[in-house]
């Protein structure tokens, strides 16, 4: 297990010149401290926290529910375990769509009040004033197309987009548009894997995909996803690392069977 002592922290910077170089980013979300902190520890490049705290952490539906004040509170409690990742925090639903003016200020009181490093927000051509607005006070903007979880009540469905020549086209422009506009990096979310692999040869900044092919420049998932500590979510693009759900059953199941026999505490746990 490495913990950082003296570490080079993960900036912007440190990103383009991985996509450079031709490393992968590796990225994953975090939502609390103590996830945070083994996140950090393992050595990963960027935390996301993600408006998908709506479904895992607080169990609703859509990510549509979370509130600005909920987001901060999740980014900082992320922020307070993490030495060296960089740290991007999901702008949720409402704060940004539609009026530039609310979403710099929504900006500035993610990065004022949860120390968080860059935000991210979901969309192309449409949200460009709102993106050119924030990247005037110097936050960093990371971009967001394909499959956009807040827009699901447009969508209807979380299917696979982009696979229409037409929706391809208007991605790969929207890519630019994003880069064009001065953000960061872009999420590319459920999109075919050739699509995918062509903005990232198209554009200069880094392309992080979910369920978008290996032909990008990074790589992020929902760590409760990949941990298997949410055993109903199957998509095709998530790979397993383990059964969390599984084995944190079986510890509860065994420490309630254990108070209840009055095996614990024994002699040596007690004072």
């Amino acid at each position: 297990m490495s913990v950082h002592k003296n570490v080079k922290r993960v900036t912007t910077h440190v990103l383009h010149e991985m996509k450079e170089n031709g490393e992968k980013i590796s990225m994953l979300t975090g939502y609390d401290y103590s996830m945070a902190r083994i996140l950090d520890t393992a050595g990963i490049d960027v935390i996301l926290v993600g408006d998908s705290a709506s479904n895992v952490m607080a169990g609703h539906e859509t990510t549509l529910p979370i509130t600005l004040d909920q987001m901060i509170y999740h980014a900082s409690s992320v922020v307070r375990a993490v030495e060296r990742a960089l740290v991007v925090v999901d702008m949720p639903f409402g704060s940004y769509q539609g009026n530039s003016k609310e979403a710099l200020s929504n900006a500035i009181r993610i990065m004022k009040e949860s120390g968080g490093h860059a935000v991210k927000m979901e969309g192309g051509q449409e949200i460009i004033e709102s993106i050119s607005r924030i990247l005037t006070a110097g936050i960093p903007v990371m971009g967001h197309l394909g499959l956009t979880p807040q827009s699901i009540y447009k969508f209807g469905t979380y299917v696979v987009r982009a696979k229409e020549e037409e929706e391809a086209d208007r991605l790969i422009e929207d890519a630019k548009a994003l880069q064009e506009a001065g953000c960061f990096a872009i999420v590319l979310e459920k999109i075919p894997a050739k699509l995918a692999a062509r903005v990232a040869k198209e554009v200069s900044i880094p392309i992080i995909g979910i369920g978008a092919g290996n032909g990008v420049d990074g790589q992020v998932l929902v760590a409760h996803d990949m941990l298997g500590i949410n055993n109903e979510f199957n998509p095709r693009f998530l790979r397993k690392y383990h059964n969390l759900f599984e084995e944190m059953l079986g510890s509860f199941q065994r420490y309630i069977e254990d108070v209840r026999r009055g095996d614990f505490p024994n002699e040596n746990e007690q004072y």
